[in-house]
Order: structure tokens, then sequence, then C-alpha cells
């Protein structure tokens, strides 16, 4: 059986922790050069390079986050034994790392997340933001546990996972008062030279509403198109021209924005999917959001 120094494991930890060699040896009273020693014995061992430099910096590898990320929760469990013997409260809650793609708009997000954040056993919650082809990949070095996509993995993605079907939402146009009364009393014909704010084209969102635009026979006037949901949610606060988001998040988007419904469409559909390496979920923060997304958000 093949045994890992963990002495070099602690080396490699601290000079995470610590942002280098130099002051991971002066943390550890040690001389420069033996770090770097240990470091060294600790990538031959493992037969990865953990460490890459960009100038004078030092970049963890791809296999160095993996690494690290195991090193994190073998010195704080370690840690926590400790104080458990001791009597001592451990105060570190489950960690749950969730890759969210950013067509996703963070009011889903923050709702998808609450079981886990607020549920009754709360947990730490990471999140990384990217394309989801990117956050997809980074399911198989297990630097994520889960992501929350709009769309379902990508068939052209050469990593086994498993796309959970969250649930789906129509569409909700939003205002400020003003102009949502006025574009209210003929919705959706009202939309026909209205001002709104759109996703761009390359979003599962613009798609669908540009369908729905010409089957409708309707020519909004486009004066904003946004890649970030957020971004365009903060446009469409001034009130001035109209914007879609998911019926799911209508009360947040009108408490949280001091906005009016104009109207809604359920043709528009928006479906979220939650994206693992296992076909059966097993970590208990992501069965606690697939649960809750099914029976509460979309439900």
């Amino acid at each position: 059986m093949q045994w890992l120094n963990y002495h070099h494991l602690f080396y490699f930890w601290v000079t995470v922790r610590e942002g280098g060699v130099s002051k991971a040896a002066a943390k550890l009273r040690l001389s420069q050069p033996t770090v770097s020693a240990q470091l060294k014995l600790l990538e031959r061992a493992l037969g990865e390079s953990l460490f890459q430099r960009k100038g004078r910096t030092l970049l963890l590898t791809d296999v160095g986050r993996v690494v690290d990320r195991y090193a994190d929760d073998i010195f704080t469990t370690g840690r926590e034994l400790l104080e458990t013997l001791k009597g001592q409260p451990t105060g570190r809650a489950p960690q749950l790392t969730v890759g969210v793609a950013d067509a996703v708009p963070k009011l889903v997000v923050r709702l998808l997340l609450r079981p886990a954040t607020e549920g009754t056993k709360p947990m730490r919650v990471t999140c990384r933001e990217g394309h989801p082809d990117q956050l997809v990949a980074r399911l198989a070095t297990h630097a994520l546990d889960v992501v929350l996509s709009d769309t379902p993995a990508a068939p052209h993605v050469r990593v086994r996972v498993f796309s959970h079907l969250l649930g789906e939402s129509g569409t909700t146009f939003f205002a400020g008062a003003d102009l949502a009364r006025r574009l209210r009393r003929r919705f959706p014909r009202s939309l026909n030279g209205a001002p709104v704010l759109l996703p761009t084209s390359e979003t599962a969102l613009r798609r669908s509403l540009d369908l729905w635009f010409e089957t409708e026979g309707l020519r909004p006037m486009i004066v904003g198109e946004f890649e970030d949901p957020a971004l365009l949610n903060v446009f469409g606060e001034n009130g001035r021209a109209a914007f879609p988001a998911p019926t799911a998040i209508e009360r947040e988007i009108c408490r949280s924005y001091g906005l009016a419904v104009v109207g809604r469409t359920p043709t528009v559909r928006e479906r979220y999917y939650a994206i693992s390496a296992e076909r059966r979920l097993k970590h208990p923060g992501v069965v606690a959001i697939t649960s809750a997304a099914r029976t509460e958000v979309f439900g």
C-alpha cells in the first residue's frame, strides 16, 4: 500500500495558506530550501506538478487545487478532532462548493441555495461563477460539488456527468410603476415599440424570447443587451424600460428593485439544472437544494 507523507502535505498546505514558500518557511521556522525540497518530494510522490510560476507569483495547478482541497479537509478535521476531545465546539460548518453558470439570475441562485445556507444545519457555501462547460469540467477534479445551470450539460463535454432538472418557470416582464401601468393594459401587444432590456443572443432565454416576439408579431425597441442577468436587473431598476425575468422570482424582483409587473407569458420558459458527477445525489447540501427547488421554488 502506498502511503502519503503527511509532513510534506502539511508543508504544502501551509505554503498555500501563507501565499508562498518564503512566508511558509518563516511560519514553520524552517529554511526556504528545506520547504522547497519537501514540496518537490510531495510532487514526486504524487507524480504531478502542484505549482506553476507566473512571473514571481506561485500559482496552483488544477491538480494542486484538488490536493489543496483534500489537505484542507485533512488538517481541519485533525484540528476538529483535538477540539472535540477537549470538549470544545469545532465551529466549522459542512462545506458545499457550487459552480454557478453566469446566465443563471442571482436571485434564482439565492433561492436555490437557501436550504443549504439557512437550513437546520447551515453549510459553508462557496460559489464559483463561469461558463457552464468550464464549470462542468471542474466536477471531474472534485473542485465542485454541483453546478447550477440554465442548460443541461453539453454533449461535447468530455466528462461523465448527470443533469438533474430542478424545475422550470415562465417569464414575467417588469418595469417602473408608471411604465408598467401603461404597458399592462394591452400586454403583450403593448410591447410593440416599447423600450426593453434583454439578455444577449447567446443565452437560452433570448432565443426563446426572439421566437416568442416573432410568433406574436412583436417589435419592441431594444435599448440594452446584457450577458449578466444581475447587470440587466441593475439597469432595469430605474424603471424606464421593461425587462424579463423568471416568474419564480417575481416577488423578489418587485421587493428588491421596487418594480411592478407588466405581464406574464408562460410560453417563454426557463429551465434550471443541477449538474453532478454522480447519477444519484449524495451530498446532503445538493440533496436539500434539489428537493426544495422541486417542491418550493418551482413547485
